[in-house]
């Protein structure tokens, strides 16, 4: 058990201090809370954060909470570590982990870029030096500050926990290059400058935009490639593209594909507008290019996506993705492509989403992304093995793999390309579904995972971001989903 001192403002603790000291003290830790002289967060963008749950009636704190009654616990000269949350420039006694938010020790920095249009990394300093963890957190809502700020710092208990672990059990941590260099906290004019120039407009347009339009909706594609896919070119010309058709008043996503005894068959997330619960449909694709109209096979009472077709030993599964209802379940087709029976349960009481399995050296993989109670679910990529599809699956030692909006999440099955095993990684770069990423694993094993950074897939035009996040193959068909706002009813019957 080694010590570790949690240094946090006496006077302003959050409910992240007390995350990431639970969390701690859950891997075995020693744990103390020791409250240090230090401002907390500025005044301005408290009332800035109060005002934002207020018009936008965000119930719950999160992570930003102000606990009150905190036991404090004096600094303990033997501790082996000091993790320093207190967000000042005060030194304290080596050796030290804090973070930083793109260069600045205090959390306005990330909230005055989020204002800005822009998404904060995070950076963990050894002693005021080098960088020795490095994440790009994934902010689903760019139009509220509140909601960007608990992503950003959901990930800052991620990263910071693992780092703490990792230093304190004598592994050697390597440097990163860091982010962005050193910058001062922004004044309270800069905060509020910032809100009202910039973050306010996007908000109003945001508004208008989603009275207007259904935004969050896609278009499934797919395409015979006659043997020239996307993952070997990096480019969506080609083939022209045929469009699954919907009646307007949902939409389709997520697709897979699978042949089976001579005929193709596409598999969908099945969305209704204005609903957060999918279900997952198949329709049967013509050697003409027409489609049957998709209908459901597996419905639950929470959210299914991602509908990971495969065979194995024999029998036809499906491993979609349910991290609202945590559990990761795997299905068997009873009667393919229309009946399915809920097998098993490969990993429970976790948030995982778009597991994707790999056969390699003689083990199964999943690769996925995982939610740890908080923040984005597209940020964090997991890696599990096993000797059978059943189980048990075992999380990989090198855990979180990586913190990247650009690089965690996958967006299809793993795919050969000659002697290479490419695996499409979403982009959430510039929004939640606005690219998608090729990256070539290049070490696998059950002590390393090791991955290239993505290469975009480019549209016809060579646009890097063109607007997809999922991207599947067989021998003979591929499909894509893009992002297709569509106008709400009543202004189509306005017009």
């Amino acid at each position: 058990m080694s010590t570790i001192d949690v240094l946090v403002p006496a006077q302003a603790v959050c409910r992240i201090h007390l995350v990431i000291a639970e969390r701690l003290r859950e891997k075995g830790h020693d744990v103390a809370l020791v409250g240090v002289d230090a401002p907390g967060v500025p005044g301005v963008l408290e009332n800035i954060l109060f005002l934002e749950r207020r018009m936008l009636c965000i119930r719950s704190h999160k992570l930003m909470e102000r606990i009150r009654d905190v036991q404090f616990h004096p600094a303990r000269p033997e501790a082996a570590l000091r993790v320093n949350l207190s967000g000042s420039g005060e030194q304290f006694t080596s050796p030290v982990l804090t973070p930083k938010f793109a260069g600045c020790n205090s959390i306005a920095q990330a909230a005055r870029l989020l204002m800005m249009g822009r998404l904060p990394d995070v950076d963990i300093v050894l002693d005021e030096g080098r960088s020795v963890a490095h994440a790009a957190p994934m902010v689903d809502s760019r139009l509220s500050v509140f909601r960007g700020i608990n992503d950003v710092l959901a990930r800052v208990a991620t990263l910071m926990v693992d780092t703490a672990h990792r230093y304190v059990s004598g592994e050697r941590l390597g440097f990163v290059p860091a982010g962005a260099q050193a910058e001062p906290s922004p004044t309270s004019a800069d905060i509020v400058g910032s809100y009202i120039l910039s973050m306010m407009p996007r908000q109003a347009r945001g508004a208008f935009m989603r009275l207007g339009f259904h935004l969050h909706r896609w278009n499934v594609s797919y395409r015979f490639h006659k043997g020239r896919r996307v993952a070997d070119t990096g480019l969506l010309a080609g083939e022209p593209w045929i469009t699954l058709p919907d009646d307007g008043k949902r939409f389709y996503a997520d697709p897979f594909l699978f042949e089976w005894q001579g005929r193709y068959f596409i598999f969908v997330e099945d969305c209704p507008h204005g609903s957060d619960k999918a279900v997952l449909s198949v329709a049967e694709i013509f050697e003409d290019g027409t489609a049957t109209v998709p209908r459901c096979v597996i419905d639950e009472p929470y959210h299914l996506s991602y509908p990971q077709v495969f065979a194995h030993d024999g029998e036809i599964w499906m491993l979609p993705e349910s991290g609202s209802g945590n559990n990761l379940v795997l299905y068997r087709a009873e009667h393919f492509p229309n009946r399915w029976v809920r097998h098993s349960v490969l990993l429970p009481d976790c948030e995982i989403f778009d597991a994707t399995l790999l056969k390699h050296s003689g083990r199964l993989w999943l690769f996925a992304s995982q939610r740890d109670g908080y923040g984005s679910a597209s940020d964090t990529m997991a890696v599990f093995h096993s000797i059978s599809l059943h189980g048990p699956w075992i999380p990989h030692v090198a855990n979180p793999v990586r913190i990247d909006r650009a690089a965690a999440r996958p967006g299809g099955h793993f795919v050969q390309v000659d002697d290479r095993i490419v695996l499409p990684l979403q982009d959430g770069t510039h929004d939640y579904g606005g690219a998608l990423g090729l990256a070539d694993l290049v070490e696998l094993d059950e002590s390393k995972v090791r991955l290239t950074p993505p290469v975009p897939v480019l549209s016809s035009g060579k646009n890097p971001y063109p607007r997809v996040h999922t991207l599947n193959s067989t021998a003979h068909l591929e499909a894509i989903d893009c992002i297709s706002p569509m106008m709400r009813n009543r202004l189509r019957r306005a017009g």
